[in-house]
């Protein structure tokens, strides 16, 4: 890759396949490198512009005549939690998460592993190895971390270390919040629901930063795997106009045409 298309982002567009969520329809996605001295400006800019990060790429979907991937970011300073959220937080009150740097580790890989083989076994990152989860982690030219969830034990009041780890996140630092590019749990322990857990844990990262924003990927309505990302209010969906405000479920700020 030349200097120039290091610093002049060039954008591609994949072929049709199978959507993962809306059975019946097809994805098609747009994108680009994040590489070079400029990736973390460009991938605050993308960001902000609905994109996603994977390793070293940025996408959004671009699919025909079909916009039900919609960005989500929440409100963190004014979110709120329902009782139903506060009862997560309470359950899940004996986990303390430590901040890292991304770097992969074989217990990390463990957790991984499971959360695979029980949730998604059929899924497109089914048989990725541990080489292919250290490059997940490790393939990233912008301010990325870990967060490493773990059971508190009687040394965590000194150490802050916890024991058990429960779940994990892969997270970047943007310039106007916290982007979750990827969590997993132990499959184990889902009676904690804990992909809510790190959801709010974030939130609250974000307040103790003073980030405003806590980026959660795609909303898609009537997606049973997407649609759980409109409880989080108030939060702002990405719409032709721009980020609108919403602030109770069920609200569409602005349709597609």
């Amino acid at each position: 890759m030349t200097q120039h298309s290091r610093d002049t982002p060039q954008f591609y567009l994949t072929a049709p396949s199978p959507c993962p969520y809306l059975p019946g329809r097809h994805e098609r996605k747009v994108f680009t490198h994040l590489v070079g001295g400029k990736a973390g400006e460009l991938n605050d800019l993308l960001t902000h512009g609905g994109f996603r990060r994977s390793q070293s790429i940025a996408y959004r979907p671009a699919c025909d005549q079909c916009r039900a991937c919609v960005s989500v970011r929440v409100i963190a300073g004014e979110f709120r939690a329902s009782r139903n959220l506060r009862k997560n937080m309470a359950r899940n009150a004996d986990i303390v998460g430590e901040l890292r740097s991304a770097v992969p580790t074989s217990e990390q890989y463990s957790v991984f592993r499971a959360y695979l083989d029980q949730r998604h076994r059929n899924g497109g990152m089914a048989d990725m190895t541990v080489l292919d989860y250290a490059m997940m982690v490790e393939d990233s030219h912008v301010e990325t971390r870990i967060i490493e969830y773990r059971k508190r034990n009687i040394d965590t009041g000194i150490t802050g270390r916890g024991g058990d780890l429960l779940a994990v996140a892969l997270t970047d630092v943007l310039n106007d919040g916290l982007s979750m590019v990827y969590s997993f749990f132990e499959p184990s322990e889902q009676h904690r629901s804990l992909g809510t857990f790190m959801i709010l844990d974030h939130i609250a990262r974000a307040r103790r930063l003073g980030l405003p924003y806590v980026y959660l990927g795609y909303w898609i309505e009537g997606s049973q795997k997407m649609d759980y990302k409109g409880r989080y209010l108030p939060q702002q969906r990405l719409a032709p106009s721009g980020w609108l405000r919403v602030d109770a479920e069920g609200e569409h700020p602005e349709p597609w045409e």
